[in-house]
Parts: structure tokens; sequence; C-alpha cells
């Protein structure tokens, strides 16, 4: 293995045009460094008020535990098709995870002593930026390594 400082690359990924685009950025530094990749994929807490039913229409309601379910083996099946991008890598470790996006992209690197972060931005601006923040940025600033951001408008 080659001396260098990113032999951990953690990549925060979800179905997004600058997910595959930061996927793209990873695969290239793996090959180039034979890094050890984890990647993360982060499902919100489903909220019971998302997903009620017509019972006029006879439709039940979704327990909110088979929602998560459903989006927690959704995220899996992401994890590993995205996982087959990264076959010369040293390890392959995949995280899905459920809560805040930004704790757990933080909390995987802290505990899998990620030595570099690539994550991509989805350049929210404007009110949205307001409301939401941003999770690159969050991600950025209390980072204990640094934090490769690829930006928005990937697609």
């Amino acid at each position: 293995m080659s001396n260098n400082r990113f032999n951990r690359i953690l990549v925060a990924i979800d179905d997004s045009p600058c997910s595959e685009k930061a996927v793209g950025y990873a695969t290239d530094l793996v090959r180039e460094f034979q890094s050890s990749i984890a990647l993360v994929t982060v499902v919100p807490p489903t909220s019971p008020a998302n997903y009620g039913a017509d019972p006029l229409l006879g439709q039940q309601p979704i327990v909110v535990a088979e929602v998560s379910e459903i989006q927690s083996a959704a995220a899996q099946k992401y994890l590993e098709d995205v996982a087959k991008q990264f076959e010369g890598a040293h390890e392959i470790f995949l995280f899905n995870k459920v809560g805040n996006i930004r704790e757990e992209i933080l909390e995987t690197a802290q505990e899998w002593t990620a030595d570099l972060i690539i994550m991509g931005s989805n350049g929210r601006t404007g009110f949205d930026h307001f409301i939401s923040g941003s999770v690159s940025e969050s991600v950025i600033r209390k980072a204990s390594c640094p934090v490769l951001v690829i930006p928005g408008k990937c697609d």
C-alpha cells in the first residue's frame, strides 16, 4: 500500500447526480491510492404523518416501520450497486444509516476513522438553503478530516 494520507475514503451518497459525480472522483482516488472505501447513505427518519391512506378508497394506512424497512432495503441495494464500481479498492465498507444526514455522516467518518470525506452538494441557494441549511457546509465545519465537496448543478 502506498504511503499517503488517503488510505480510508468515506463517500456520502444518495441517488442524486451530484452523488454520482462524487463517486466518480472517489473511484479515481481509490484507484490512485489503493485506498479502502466506505460508502454511507442516510435515510431520514420516517414521519407517521406522511403515510396516511384513504379509507373511502379501501386503502389501509402504511405502517411507519414498513416504510422504514422499504426505504432501508432500497438504500442497501443502492449501496451494493455503487460498491461494484470500487472493485479495485483495498477494502469496501457499506453503511446504511437512518437518522439526521449531517450527524450520521460525521459519526460514520469518526467511527470508521476516515482520512477523507467525499460528498456532493445539492447547490441550494436562497430560501431553500436558509430553511434546510447545507449538509456539506455542516460536515466541512465539523469533520476531523478533509472534505471534498463536489459542487451543485451536477446534472
